[in-house]
């Protein structure tokens, strides 16, 4: 509890910049579980040695999918196009480039059922561990309330009504959560 509230409205405040924030870093960690569709966010996480640095793919070329099983990969620099292929297939995503000495092609293989349900799995992993998070601030924003009613900066009312509001804005964050969590999953049972 480092942060120190002196109302109510600040420690709701709070709690959801925090829940926000949560739900954000849910889209941006799903974002990298793969479905059968291509989507440039795959990529994310690839890093090409660029002259000794490890550059991420998007600052070496440009990644684009033109049709939804295939995404496509301009190098700026032709000399790139052998250590883009290299990072691609070092980030374990089980993909295999193609060049023609221009543009380097990424099929996206139809996933299997056991590759699915693996992802499905690792997409409820996630999503437990931001429930976690959520509850955590929850928890924090509960104690900041109780603690404004110790120091006897508030009315229990108010301590009441900031407790209610706290699991109201809890509750809306855990659906929409869940909510984004079915949705990727779809992603991922859909065959296609």
């Amino acid at each position: 509890m480092s942060e120190t509230f002196t109302t109510t409205k600040q420690v709701e405040a709070n709690a959801k910049t925090r829940m926000d924030k949560v739900l954000a870093d849910l889209s941006h960690s799903m974002a990298s579980v793969r479905t059968g569709r291509a989507n440039p966010s795959m990529l994310e996480n690839v890093r090409v040695d660029y002259y000794g640095t490890p550059t991420p793919i998007n600052q070496v070329g440009t990644v684009s999918v033109p049709e939804a099983g295939l995404i496509t990969v301009a190098p700026w620099d032709s000399s790139l196009i052998g250590p883009i292929e290299k990072a691609i297939r070092a980030a374990e995503l089980g993909l295999n480039p193609a060049n023609d000495g221009k543009l380097i092609r990424i099929p996206i293989p139809a996933l299997n059922e056991e590759r699915r349900k693996e992802l499905a799995k690792k997409l409820h992993g996630m999503a437990e561990d931001h429930r976690v998070a959520l509850r955590n601030v929850r928890r924090d924003a509960n104690d900041h309330v109780k603690k404004l009613m110790k120091d006897k900066l508030i009315s229990e009312d108010d301590e009441k009504r900031s407790l209610d509001e706290i699991q109201k804005l809890t509750d809306a964050t855990m659906k929409k959560l869940d909510e984004a969590a079915k949705t990727k999953e779809k992603e991922i049972m859909e065959i296609r």
